[in-house]
């Protein structure tokens, strides 16, 4: 019958009315909207640690992607100021030091640019998980819940491209995939930016994405 919507579809638009009813913020309703036709957001996150519950976000590197090309002119680069300061111990791994990050952005400043900039996108990443999670904990108190964009992770990507080159005697033999960024990186033929910028991993994540894309389509 025309108009009426299958299960999946009635499913999504109800949730997505929920979704928009509890927005804390309906200035971010563009976030709901359908994406953009082939078009996703590499993300990555420097932060103070790896401690979701206590430490801060410093950096924030974004970049889109259109069908095959990542869009190095359009990406989005943030310094955020931490409320208790950065380590010596983390300054060794992305060299973002306390001075650096003294005059940079505000958290919900830094939230506010960095949702303009996706809109409705999926989001791409490596280890994309620990990157939402830090990025919830400024998110969640001004929408009242967190990023809605689809999340797709590179890593998963990978593997699942590692797993379908394996033969019958290695898959059972449960042979372990290496998930290393720079063995990913290396193993599909790409080039290794500098890591531990928040830029250069979300262009080196969106590269991965964009080539696994390509070969799950040419398989």
């Amino acid at each position: 019958m025309s108009g009426v919507l299958s299960p999946p579809n009635w499913w999504a638009a109800l949730k997505r009315e929920w979704l928009l009813y509890h927005l804390g913020d309906p200035a971010f309703r563009f976030m709901f909207e359908p994406p953009p036709d082939n078009e996703w957001v590499s993300l990555d996150c420097e932060t103070t640690g790896l401690n979701v519950r206590s430490d801060e976000i410093i950096s924030i590197g974004a970049v889109r992607i259109v069908g095959n090309r990542v869009m190095t002119s359009e990406r989005l680069e943030l310094l955020v100021r931490p409320e208790r300061g950065v380590s010596a111990e983390s300054v060794k791994i992305h060299r973002l030091r306390e001075r650096d990050v003294a005059q940079g952005l505000a958290p919900e400043e830094a939230m506010k640019q960095l949702m303009h900039f996706i809109g409705s996108r999926p989001l791409v990443g490596y280890y994309l998980e620990f990157d939402v999670a830090m990025l919830h904990k400024v998110v969640w108190p001004m929408l009242g819940q967190g990023l809605p964009q689809e999340k797709i992770e590179v890593s998963g990507m990978y593997y699942d491209y590692k797993f379908n080159q394996l033969s019958a005697y290695q898959r059972q033999e449960q042979t372990q995939i290496d998930l290393r960024f720079s063995t990913m990186m290396q193993d599909l033929d790409l080039p290794l930016r500098e890591a531990h910028d928040a830029v250069n991993d979300a262009v080196m994540a969106a590269l991965a994405f964009v080539k696994l894309r390509h070969l799950k389509e040419s398989a």
